[in-house]
């Protein structure tokens, strides 16, 4: 059994697509830049956002800076609320919860919207830990992310903890850090994704997460 469980946010967490899809486009508009197809705009969920900005859409880092500026203003105003937790997580935290575990966030999204997601759907209570990227972008790729949330939080047995998440980014940032991971795949990434960058177990559904999560090793 994995005592401490480290989770995603955007894409395990939370179905987060419309305010995040809203906040790019309105950053673009600001920019007078085309507005891409849905099925780009969805990748930029999970990843470092300047990261996206830039390989998606070809934009220099200044410009990619200038982006998640007009991305922010959007976004800590209205989509941060635009956004929903899947059905069946709270059940699953209430579980771990009460079977003693700990809980740690660790996500690329800003620890100040990170946290002020979890109290709007009034979850922040169940995590011993929130973890995430700083405004500043000194922390902004998963593996430093998941590394600050561990130091943080003092675990210094990664063997027994595990990371979920639904993006090759967090699969990846948990063997930087000496992690098992989970991958969802009722999140963004797709199953060749996740296989491919190496997830030590695959579910398609939150309860089956659940189980998993519960089994005894």
């Amino acid at each position: 059994m994995y005592q401490t469980i480290l989770f995603d946010l955007d894409g395990t967490l939370t179905e987060p697509s419309q305010g995040i899809i809203n906040a790019i486009c309105y950053a673009l508009r600001k920019m007078s830049r085309d507005i891409p197809t849905r099925e780009t705009l969805l990748t930029f969920i999970g990843p470092p956002l300047k990261d996206s900005f830039e390989e998606h859409l070809g934009l220099t880092s200044s410009e990619a800076d200038l982006a998640i500026a007009f991305y922010r203003d959007y976004f800590k105003e209205k989509g941060l609320f635009e956004n929903r937790l899947y059905p069946g997580i709270r059940k699953l935290l209430t579980a771990l919860r009460q079977d003693g575990r700990q809980l740690i966030l660790a996500t690329s999204k800003p620890e100040v919207f990170a946290r002020q997601i979890l109290d709007y759907f009034d979850v922040a209570h169940y995590f011993d830990f929130i973890g995430g990227a700083s405004l500043d972008t000194s922390r902004t790729q998963k593996g430093a992310v998941i590394a600050y949330a561990l130091q943080a939080s003092g675990v210094n047995t990664p063997e027994q903890a595990i990371m979920i998440g639904d993006r090759k980014h967090d699969v990846m940032g948990a063997r930087e850090n000496g992690l098992s991971s989970i991958g969802v795949l009722y999140g963004y990434g797709s199953r060749k994704e996740l296989e491919k960058a190496g997830a030590d177990f695959l579910v398609d559904t939150v309860e089956a997460l659940q189980i998993l999560l519960q089994k005894e090793d």
